[in-house]
């Protein structure tokens, strides 16, 4: 089984997805580990990434999928979870054709569902330790001692940049302008499945895990 991972940022996609590699015996397949790895390895692909890389653009589509392509024929008849990719319609399209040229094809896209006001407090909750980076949040995972890290005593616990409303609010904004229509784009094929996304983790797992039985 090949999946998609959809849903905005903050909505729990990680650790899902380590549930479900778990369940299905899948491999994570992430893009920016590939870009990394393809980059260290000096390959053509990897040398061509790192150009647009350097000259802080994205990387275009077609390379990304080339990537992803090699990949997939090594993997053969694993199961993968897909991580980060694809975020817009013409990423799906491109996938889409990489596959079906593979012989391959995407079986399922689950969405994770919450609302927007959900993210912005369960992101804005979190803090971080300056000095080890170990991360909290202080709605469900908060340090042991207020303020103070669990890891390694450091006194004085920050919000990260990425963390804070106006960003995380404009980062909902990014998503449901370019990511947001893959839903439109999946429900057409038939292989989107939307799952509720607010709850705990063990609900929300239970609820992913139904959709894969």
């Amino acid at each position: 089984m090949r999946v998609i991972l959809l849903g905005p940022p903050g909505v729990g996609k990680g650790t899902q997805a380590q549930f479900l590699m778990d369940e299905l015996k899948a491999i994570q397949l992430s893009t920016g580990d590939l870009l990394r790895a393809e980059v260290r390895a000096a390959t053509e692909l990897g040398t061509k990434a790192k150009e647009f890389m350097d000259a802080g653009k994205l990387v275009p589509d077609d390379v990304i999928l080339g990537m992803i392509g090699r990949k997939m024929q090594d993997l053969g008849d694993k199961a993968v979870i897909f991580d980060g990719f694809p975020r817009t319609v013409p990423q799906a399209e491109g996938l889409d054709k990489l596959m079906e040229s593979l012989n391959m094809k995407v079986d399922k896209a689950i969405e994770l569902t919450v609302d927007d006001e959900v993210v912005v407090k369960r992101l804005s909750s979190r803090r971080s330790c300056p000095q080890c980076g170990a991360v909290f949040n202080l709605l469900f995972a908060p340090p042991k001692q207020d303020d103070v890290c669990d890891k390694c005593g450091h006194v004085g616990l920050i919000q990260r940049d990425d963390d804070k409303e106006d960003t995380i609010r404009n980062r909902l904004k990014v998503y449901h302008d370019q990511t947001a229509p893959l839903s439109n784009y999946y429900n057409t094929q038939g292989k989107l499945v939307q799952v509720e996304g607010d709850g705990t983790i063990e609900e929300v797992r239970d609820r992913v895990l139904a959709v894969v039985k």
